[in-house]
Formats: C-alpha cells, structure tokens, sequence
C-alpha cells in the first residue's frame, strides 16, 4: 500500500511517497480502509518538529474509512464499518491504516467521507473550546483569531448558534468575506489594523470575555490586552509560532485572568468523552448549527503541495486527502 513517510524534519519536501506492508491488526485493533484523510496544522508542528515524534514515521492523524479487518477481541465495531479518528498513533496519510478499536467512533448515515475526515479533530477542537474550556453562553463577546481557517468555518458560526457575539479576525482582505459566511458579526483584518484598537471600538475597552487564539505569538500579547477583568485566554495552537514566555505578573495577574494551552488529548482522554464530544459535532452538522465546505483535495502524491498550500495560509476551509 501507499503512505506517506518521512525521515527528517524539516519543511514540505521531506514528505515521501513509499510503497509499504501493513500487518494484521492485534486483537483490539483494527485495519482500516482509509476513504478521505484530513489535513491539520499539527500535521506541520509533527513534520517540523515543534513537535517531536520517533523518526522515521508516518503522518496524519485523521481519517475516515472502512474497517476491512478486526482483531480477536474487537468487540466495539465490525468489518464494514464507517470509522473516523483523530488522534495517535500518528499514520493517516496512507491507504490503509491499522488502529486501537477504542480510538475511533462511528459515522452517522447523513456525514460524507470526505467531511467525516475533516470534522473530528477540528470538529472535537470546536466542542471542547466553546462547551468545557469556556462554556460559551447568550450575550458573551468571544474573539477568534483566523476566523477564515478551516476550524473557524466551525467554531465562528457555533459560537453564533450558542448567542454569543463573534468577533473575527484574519489576515488578508480576501479573507473577509470568509469570515463574514462563517458567523463572524465584526470581522478585523490585522494586517491592515491593530485588532486591539479595532476590538476596542466594538466592545470597548477590556471587553472580551473570552480569546480562543491558534494563531500564536502574533496574537497573544494583544489578545491579552483585549480582555475584561476575569476573562479567560484560551491559547489553543501555534500557527504563527509557539508562544513559549509567560508573564504571569504582567499577563494574568494585572487582570485577574484565566489562562489555559488546552489540546484534544486533554479533552478525549476516557473513550466516553470522545464519543459523546463527536456525537454533539455531529448533531450540530445534522442540524445545521454550521455547515462545512471543503475548500480543497489532494491525492497522496500532492501531499507536499498540500503542507506547502496550508502553511502559506492558502486555504480557506477543511481540505482533505483522497488516497
């Protein structure tokens, strides 16, 4: 079968297409038919290396297929089941891929391959951000940095759905309509604009009650400023580069804020939460609290263009690899 390897960090072109032999999955594992595979920004921090793993390795933590074979013990699925996963063993950029039956949950009659691949960790992500880090409620006033990205065509327009006033930023004037379909009720394009001095015109001074920023060390220290007293920080992902200096003095204690780096591992560690967390995005997309276009496909072989497309910010939603 066909997969994507590397051996090395470094940027897109490590990224290898290799002919390779899958084995048989152990008696709690599965082997999978990968139909759609998701592409992810931890995808780059894994291949870079801001991330560390065992080299040589697969890559990709996110697919949905068919299960083809089960081990002597499976007792939670079937051969012929639709699964979709998003979390180690690292690997999904492949043809076939063997996983633990107790990482993967099934997919609703209604849900497509290709968006099933694409939802559970930025699904999973938009959940846990906006449902237990900070329950978002009816009136609160959130800022969403990259608000045109493929976890903001979820999160924006859920935070809507929750009553909440969104306010959305992104980096390029084509970008603002983007966020305007996505649910955003003010959009601010910082590369035009302070965000601070825009965020303060709309809600005023120390107005937000809550940040959910992925972009990083571009955002960070001017979403602090943005926040009321008691706000809470939620510094999800590194997209502009890993934020690695806290001042707690300065920071947080200047207005009593909550600070927290949360990941999917934290929110998914009992198999209950993972299901009951995919089963609300789920629901959410069968209701039409958001909808989610695909904003490209690629083949395996494209993979390095793929990496390439994602980390010049040319992407303006969920994309996918059709093995």
């Amino acid at each position: 079968m066909k997969s994507i390897k590397f051996d090395k960090f470094g940027g897109p072109e490590v990224l290898k297409i290799q002919e390779v032999e899958i084995g048989k999955p152990g008696p709690k594992e599965v082997l999978i038919k990968n139909l759609s595979i998701g592409i992810n920004f931890i995808d780059i921090y894994h291949r870079s290396g801001l991330y560390p793993i065992e080299l040589p390795s697969g890559i990709g933590l996110e697919a949905c297929g068919i299960i083809e074979e089960i081990g002597s013990h499976v007792n939670l699925f079937k051969i012929g089941d639709r699964v979709t996963h998003a979390s180690m063993p690292i690997g999904a950029y492949s043809e076939k891929q063997i996983m633990p039956e107790e990482k993967l949950v099934s997919v609703p009659d209604g849900i497509s391959d290709e968006v099933a691949s694409c939802i559970t960790l930025k699904g999973i992500t938009a959940e846990y951000l906006l449902h237990r880090t900070y329950p978002v409620k009816k009136g609160d006033k959130v800022l969403y940095h990259a608000a045109a990205g493929a976890l903001g065509q979820i999160l924006c327009p859920w935070a809507n759905a929750l009553g909440a006033e969104v306010i959305g930023t992104v980096g390029s004037k084509a970008k603002e309509e983007v966020a305007k379909r996505n649910g955003c009720h003010h959009i601010i394009n910082y590369s035009e604009n302070d965000f601070v001095k825009e965020v303060e015109k709309i809600v005023g001074k120390n107005g937000i009650d809550v940040v959910y920023d992925g972009v990083g060390t571009k955002t960070f220290k001017g979403s602090i400023e943005t926040l009321k007293i008691r706000g809470m920080m939620v510094a999800f992902g590194n997209a502009s580069g890993y934020v690695d200096t806290l001042d707690i003095k300065k920071d947080i204690n200047a207005k009593g804020l909550f600070f927290t780096r949360p990941s999917i591992a934290h929110y998914t560690i009992k198999r209950e939460e993972l299901v009951e967390s995919a089963k609300k995005v789920f629901d959410a997309i069968l209701t039409k609290k958001f909808t989610v276009e695909i904003s490209k496909k690629y083949s395996l072989k494209n993979a390095v263009q793929a990496h390439k497309d994602l980390e010049a910010r040319l992407l303006t939603g969920p994309a996918v690899i059709i093995p």
